[in-house]
């Protein structure tokens, strides 16, 4: 008995106590480390979406440069984004160059994805007509799609990802698009250029978002298919005679390099008028809504205390804010009184607006704006320089096959807004520098020689894009460059009214910018 006791104590007192211990600690152990390896994995969960995009830290956007069939979630954009995929990848490896078409495709406003859908329609048609029209020109384009974010708040991881394709089988030689003149897209629009890499814009019209401006070229490689601000706001003065007794300006207060410099524009027309300007105050995202409704109710009310000869209000605003002016100006109290609002391009985009209260334009109101692009813009009686019918047909006739094999399908086509033209244009432009850019004896160009070409752009050198003759000064700007003016329709869409001028009359037969 004495030794099974010994033998128990043995047993138990010095093997299976500290054995049952050691266990205990082990899976203790164990169950520490698989919880510190759980907790890196959520730490550094994979937030890619695509090849080249991922989610930020903070954020559910997919932002950076998609190269393959990626959508950032939008079904409208899936047609074009596969018409693309397929148009890349027939291309041989080793004989193309790519463009970058760069649109805030994680919008969600329904207004800023029928541009996106409409810009990069218009982008695609013109790869595929660089790619099957040229004569075997080289090198062939490739497209990628540049998000820097709904807000372009991560343009930065966007321009790292751009600036690492320059090299390597990528060779990135230009960014098209850009969207709408903001700080963000400024920022970006500077940092691709620091880095020597070419940037043509379609529709950014913002005065400092654009070379030459006292002189000084901020942005070296920036070349642009749109007019600026205060270009447009010239030939709409050409064309309306605003007077500063009869116009009442109403601006977007802090602004954006956008609605700022249009404010500017439109300021320098009606020096002298007896009318304080009469600002409103939008969210900081100007797609939303916010409190600017109540504003636009009070500015009405103004509106109507002016005199009978006013007739004109010009408007520096987005067009959100511009939808909801108009609607306010439907309830005005002085519906016995005629105006016409007069605005810039933004416009565009209340021609298929669903929420736009259209019983206000069947009252006594007038809403006129400067076009980047319309399809009836060289239709019927046109001038004989500036633009042509013939340019426009080209266009035509590749949208017509743009429904079926092999260019399409690319998804419903709508060319009203404009955005579709004028992004098309502005590919073409960005193919043009590439294409130029080619050494003898050789298929691809240097990154640097591409923007060197923009000055070039001119006399029997320039683009004849669908929106009107493109030609360019030193600085990259759009010479006397067409300008639509369009005017909304009560019933929907919009009506061509007339083309404008910059400076009051088309450009001579050789379209060379005076010194």
């Amino acid at each position: 008995m004495a030794r099974r006791h010994v033998g128990t104590w043995l047993r138990e007192g010095v093997w299976e106590i500290p054995l049952r211990r050691y266990l205990a600690l082990l899976v203790t152990a164990a169950l520490i480390a698989g919880a510190v390896i759980g907790i890196r994995t959520a730490v550094h969960e994979d937030r890619s979406c695509a090849p080249g995009v991922a989610r930020p830290e903070g954020s559910d956007e997919c932002v950076g440069v998609a190269t393959t069939a990626f959508d950032f979630g939008h079904p409208q954009l899936r047609a074009t984004v596969d018409a693309i995929a397929r148009e890349n990848t027939r291309l041989a490896p080793g004989r193309y160059v790519t463009v970058a078409v760069m649109l805030p495709y994680t919008a969600t406003a329904a207004a800023s994805l029928a541009d996106i859908q409409h810009e990069l329609q218009g982008a695609y048609l013109a790869q595929y007509q660089a790619n099957h029209d040229s004569n075997g020109q080289s090198p062939a384009i490739r497209l990628a799609l540049a998000n820097p974010g709904a807000t372009s708040r991560y343009w930065k991881e966007m321009v790292d990802r751009l600036a690492a394709m320059t090299g390597g089988p990528d060779r990135l030689r230009a960014v098209a698009g850009v969207g709408q003149s903001t700080d963000d897209n400024k920022k970006a629009v500077k940092e691709l250029t620091r880095l020597g890499i070419p940037v043509v814009g379609s529709s950014i019209t913002a005065d400092d978002l654009a070379n030459g401006q006292g002189g000084k070229d901020p942005y070296p490689g920036l070349a642009r298919v749109s007019p600026t601000n205060t270009d447009e706001a010239r030939a709409l003065a050409s064309f309306a005679e605003v007077g500063a007794g009869r116009a009442l300006l109403v601006y977007d207060k802090p602004g954006d390099p956008y609605t700022r410099t249009l404010q500017t524009s439109f300021a320098a027309l009606i020096k002298g008028s007896p009318y304080e300007p009469q600002p409103f105050t939008p969210p900081a995202d100007r797609s939303q809504e916010g409190t600017t409704a109540n504003t636009f109710r009070q500015i009405t009310n103004l509106v109507c205390d002016t005199s009978r000869s006013t007739d004109t209000i010009l408007f520096a605003g987005r067009h959100t804010q511009l939808r909801q002016f108009v609607n306010a100006l439907g309830g005005r109290g002085c519906q016995d009184r005629r105006f016409t609002v007069l605005t810039g391009d933004e416009g565009s985009y209340l021609t298929g607006e669903k929420h736009l209260d259209r019983d206000a334009l069947r009252h006594r109101l007038s809403v006129r704006y400067t076009a980047l692009a319309h399809p009836d813009a060289w239709l019927g009686k046109t001038p004989r320089t500036g633009g042509s019918a013939a340019a426009t047909g080209t266009l035509t006739r590749l949208l017509k096959s743009a429904g079926r094999s092999p260019v399409g399908p690319v998804g419903p086509v709508a060319l009203e807004d404009g955005q579709l033209i004028i992004a098309y244009d502005a590919m073409r432009l960005a193919v043009h520098g590439i294409r130029e850019a080619v050494p003898q004896g050789r298929s691809v160009p240097t990154l640097a020689d591409v923007g060197l070409q923009w000055p070039q752009v001119k006399g029997s050198l320039r683009v004849d894009g669908a929106s009107g003759w493109i030609c360019l000064d030193a600085h990259g700007n759009p010479y006397d460059k067409a300008v639509p003016i369009v005017e909304l329709r009560p019933e929907g869409g919009s009506r061509f009214v007339t083309i404008a001028w910059p400076e009051g009359k088309p450009p001579n037969k050789e379209c060379l910018p005076p010194s």
